[in-house]
């Protein structure tokens, strides 16, 4: 006995790209289901949207550095998408995080200029689109900066990144109480009145005069655009939130943000969902089995969405022998090394031969061999994210462009309503 579900749509995948692109689906009135065995790369990430960061010299504007870049690197997802697809993405992203359960929060930027925010370590990182409770804290702006850390937080140096920020570091002493030595646990704290005022009591007269306040991305989960204005107006300067280690609290709202999206639209998210296989009929794809502990499902659909990640996040494997694959649908890759030839060098931060491996897909993001199936985000081949910085411009723009793809497909959304039966 098995279980049958029917969608439109089936997403795989529960990051940034395929959440955009399931909740885009749901919008546009497609019956979706998203099957993601965890959360995805959203509570490892800073919550910022780094388009392109570097080519191979940090860039400034990047809307006006892509079309070179594209013309350069023919086989990297961008030249797929357009840099009218990533402005729409963008614009759909800030327009979700306006609607989003987060009251009042808001991203600021676009791919007119990247934004140079401090790391946890106080490197520069050139992002396109911020959260406003970073926004203050760009490196260019000038003037003193104090970094506030906590003492609970041992993922978090105030003196080091303060060093490297050419600024002072300051310890907030404040109990914490007995929470989570992490980021998401102060910032539960920071979601309390009392706590914020303790804060206020304790920092406010330790600061000086014309400072700009660092401090870890701490400001809360629910409402951190209330935390963030209330310590702004409370302590009468610019503050601003620095990345931490995971997990992050700007990816979490980030993660919040599209699942609420998403469910706002009628779609359906099943978590802890391993998928196992494929049903096929032919080169088509039509369904995938999935394990949960409610136990095996089908899930039928007119189209897969891949948004299982890179190696990273286990949707791309070396095996024992050293070659590649795609580990759930088994798609074609390339741009991988042959077993002969050198899959890595020994210059850590060096270009790497395996690094731009990942699914081959068509100009509609489709893989040769296989129908029914789009694939989107960072198992897609030619980008080195971690180089470009363009990692979350590429998962949030192909997600965005292959639900736009979708929609635009004659019969989209009109499946039956999802029902069960017993095969």
């Amino acid at each position: 006995m098995r279980r049958e579900l029917h969608y439109d749509v089936v997403v795989i995948g529960a990051g940034v790209a395929g959440l955009t692109s399931a909740a885009r689906l749901a919008e546009g009135g497609a019956r979706v289901c998203v099957l993601a065995k965890g959360v995805g790369s959203t509570h490892l990430a800073p919550g910022t949207v780094d388009v392109l960061g570097y080519d191979p010299d940090r860039v400034a504007e990047p809307g006006r550095a892509l079309p070179s870049f594209v013309e350069a690197h023919p086989g990297h997802p961008y030249a797929l998408l357009g840099t009218e697809a990533i402005a729409s993405a963008l614009e759909w992203f800030r327009a979700r995080v306006a609607d989003g359960p987060q009251d009042g929060y808001g991203y600021v930027g676009g791919l007119e200029r990247n934004r140079l925010l401090p790391t946890a370590v106080g490197a520069a990182r050139p992002s396109a689109l911020v959260p406003e409770t970073m926004a203050a804290g760009e490196l260019d702006a000038g003037g003193e900066v104090c970094v506030v850390g906590f003492r609970a937080l041992r993922d978090f140096h105030a003196s080091y990144l303060a060093a490297n920020v050419g600024g002072r570091a300051l310890e907030a002493e404040v109990d914490v109480g007995r929470v989570e030595a992490n980021a998401l646990g102060i910032a539960r704290r920071f979601e309390e009145k009392e706590f914020r005022s303790a804060f206020v009591d304790r920092v406010g007269p330790r600061l000086r005069e014309g400072e700009r306040l660092a401090m870890p991305a701490v400001l809360g989960l629910r409402d951190p655009h209330g935390v963030w204005a209330e310590l702004e107006q409370r302590l009468g300067r610019p503050i601003f939130e620095v990345p931490t280690l995971p997990p992050s609290v700007p990816g979490m709202r980030v993660f919040d943000l599209l699942r609420a999206a998403l469910r706002r639209a009628g779609g359906r998210l099943v978590m802890g969902a391993e998928v196992t296989g494929a049903e096929a009929e032919g080169e088509r794809i039509t369904g995938v089995r999935a394990h949960t502990s409610g136990g095996d499902t089908v899930y039928r659909a007119r189209r897969v969405v891949l948004a299982t990640g890179g190696f990273a996040s286990g949707g791309l494997q070396l095996d024992a022998d050293w070659v590649a694959r795609e580990t759930v649908l088994g798609l074609a890759l390339r741009d991988a090394p042959a077993p002969s030839e050198e899959r890595f060098k020994p210059e850590y931060f060096g270009e790497q031969p395996m690094a731009r491996a990942g699914v081959a897909v068509d100009a509609r993001l489709r893989p040769p061999g296989v129908r029914g199936v789009l694939v989107v985000g960072a198992a897609l081949a030619g980008a080195e994210p971690w180089r470009e910085g363009s990692g979350e411009g590429i998962a949030l723009s192909s997600g965005h462009r292959a639900a736009e793809l979708l929609l635009a497909e004659a019969g989209a959304g009109k499946a039956p309503a999802p029902s069960e039966a017993t095969a």
